[in-house]
Order: structure tokens, then sequence, then C-alpha cells
């Protein structure tokens, strides 16, 4: 199996299986010499990790990380930096039931069409469980990024058709983690975790939307034509597990608009020539322009439910199963750390193309 990296000058790959000894990965590049806040790096795991509220998945990990190499005294060394997180709450016998079916919408028959062999337990590399790797990696580049003044900032936006109207300009911060679902619009959050417990009663799930600022990066980042910023953005988001849209600026609101309304004319502010409006999300050519960066990702629902749901197994025979285990009713809450993360990696990676 291939395509377990990413990144250019700074690249991370992953490793390990949602019920095997542990998910990890190997990050190369990163700078000698940066100090390591072990605190907030384990605050970010947290963010991420099961089990957090009852409106996601019960499975309970502590997601301690261990680094194996890399790191002395506190301080990057330049080497590649190796890391673990091991995998403790395990019940793989939930998904003895399903070896044998494809669920809809999974990766299970796609997997066996590509491999003809895969684990069934948790979902193997498939599950989202890879994603605490990413969240790893992206704790680091955002230590990296705040030295360069560069935020990086994600919220849910919308859960099923609950979405908040708020601009990126009116959000207020401090409430995204007061939020279960980390959406700052305290009324909307309600009506999204009301909509969420109605999920979870009827064993169904929901989708959402997921967006995300970056502050502080400086005209010049990026490279053009096959490596654009947005394009590396685009890449890192949609290999999240369930996302399945991205778009950044006006993205495809842009299609319905004319030029004379899409531009963003160039003006003068405090002897630093900006952007009068922010049509184009920060990047233009595909290079930043000195804008505040913003996009969007979507995430389908979670296709494993509790609901009885019609298939076929490995015989072709038709059959009807109901989904065990401890699935999220709504991926989104736990995806805004995910989306963070990467937007961090493919950001610190680009600022070390300069």
């Amino acid at each position: 199996m291939s395509g377990n990296s990413i990144g250019k000058r700074l690249v991370l790959t992953t490793f390990g299986e949602s019920h095997g000894l542990c998910i990890g990965g190997v990050i190369d590049g990163y700078p000698a010499g940066i100090s390591i806040d072990y605190s907030h790096l384990q605050t970010e795991l947290s963010k991420r990790r099961p089990g957090q509220s009852h409106l996601v998945s019960q499975r309970e990990e502590e997601d301690k990380v261990e680094f194996l190499s890399g790191i002395y005294n506190n301080k990057t060394l330049g080497s590649p930096i190796a890391f673990i997180v091991k995998n403790k709450d395990i019940r793989s016998s939930d998904y003895d039931d399903l070896k044998d079916i494809y669920r809809p919408s999974h990766s299970d028959y796609t997997y066996d069409m590509k491999y003809g062999f895969r684990d069934e337990r948790g979902g193997g590399r498939a599950s989202a469980r890879e994603t605490v790797a990413r969240v790893v990696a992206g704790a680091l580049a955002k230590q990296f990024l705040i030295k360069k003044n560069i935020q990086i900032t994600a919220f849910v936006r919308s859960i099923g058709k609950i979405s908040t109207q708020k601009h990126p300009d009116e959000i207020d911060h401090e409430n995204i983690e007061k939020s279960p679902v980390r959406c700052p619009d305290p009324e909307i959050s309600k009506k999204m975790i009301n909509y969420i417990e109605k999920m979870i009663e009827e064993g169904d799930s929901t989708g959402g939307v997921v967006e995300c600022i970056v502050k502080g990066v400086d005209a010049g980042l990026g490279e053009p034509v096959f490596d654009k910023l947005h394009a590396d953005l685009g890449k890192a988001m949609l290999s999240i597990n369930a996302a399945k849209g991205f778009d950044y600026g006006k993205g495809f609101d842009a299609a319905k608009m004319k030029g004379s309304e899409h531009n963003d004319r160039f003006g003068l502010k405090n002897n630093k020539i900006i952007t009068l409006t922010n049509n184009s999300g920060g990047i233009q050519g595909g290079i930043s322009n000195g804008m505040d960066i913003y996009f969007r990702v979507a995430f389908k629902p979670t296709p494993t439910i509790k609901k009885e749901q019609k298939t076929v197994d490995k015989k072709g025979q038709t059959r009807k199963f109901t989904a065990p285990g401890r699935h999220d009713p709504c991926v989104v809450p736990r995806a805004v750390l995910i989306v963070e993360s990467m937007a961090a990696f493919i950001i610190m990676d680009h600022f070390l193309r300069l």
C-alpha cells in the first residue's frame, strides 16, 4: 500500500491500523532548534480524541504521544521525528459480523478489490483513527508557525441543514471550544446538538461543513502550476476520512458571480498593498496574496450506522445487518482539529520552500 506520505520539504508518513498496536508517524524536514510545548501538543490531541462527549464515538483513548526520535531536551534536532500513539480501548469482536459483508459507502469493497484482503477491525487503515498522527504533525507545525505570527482556526459552519450565517470575521473564536460541536454561534450550536442527538436516537448519522481561517501569511507562499497553495490544501483536506468537498474564497458561489462582482480590487492600507475584498480567499494564481486564507471542507454522514441496512457479502448474496461498535453520529466536531492540523502542515511545508 503506497500513498502514506504527504509534503515536499516537510514530509509526514503515517502508519498503523485502528485496532493495531498503535498509530504512528515519521516527520522528515522539520527544522532543528524549535522548542516543543508538550502541554499544547497534548491539548490538541485531546480535542480530536473519541469519548469527549456523548455526541461522538464512545471509544475511550488517552491518545498520549510518545516520541521515539528527533527531539532532545525539548528541542527538535532536525533529524526525522518518529512518534507513536498506542491503541488501548480495542473491541475487535464488534467487527466479527462485518468481515464478510460490504458496508454501504464504506471502503470495505474497494479495499477488497484493490488488495484482495483487508483488516475489518475498526476499518483498519481506512479508519479515522489514522488521523491522530496528522494531529501530532499539525500540532508541531503550529508551534513552528506561531513563531512566524501565523494562526490557524477552524470551526463548524454547518451540521446537516443547520448552519451559522456569520462571516469568519464575526466569529468569536473563544466560543468554539465552549461548544460540544465546535460551532461558535451559541444559538445555532444548540440546534446542532439537538439534531445530532436526534440522529443518535434514530440510529442514523449526519454530515456537515468545517470552515478554516489562516491569518498572518504574507504574500508569496505557494508554487504556480501543479503545486498551487490551494491545490495542496485541497489535496490535504480531501485526504481526510469522510471529506467530500473543498472550496476556498467564494468557491462554488464564484460561478454565479460576474467578474465585476468577484474581482478583488487592490488598495493601500498603512503603506501596504491589500485587496479591498477577499473573494479570492487569500490566494491568487496559486500564491498567497497576504490576505486571510479561508476555505471550507464538506464531510459526509458516517456510513456505519445503527439502522438496519441492506448490502451484499463477498459471495454477492443479499444481507441485512445492523452495525455494532462505537461510531461517530457526526464526524464534523472532531474533524475541526484535523482540518486545522492539515492546514498547518501544508502552510509550513510551503513556508520551508521559500
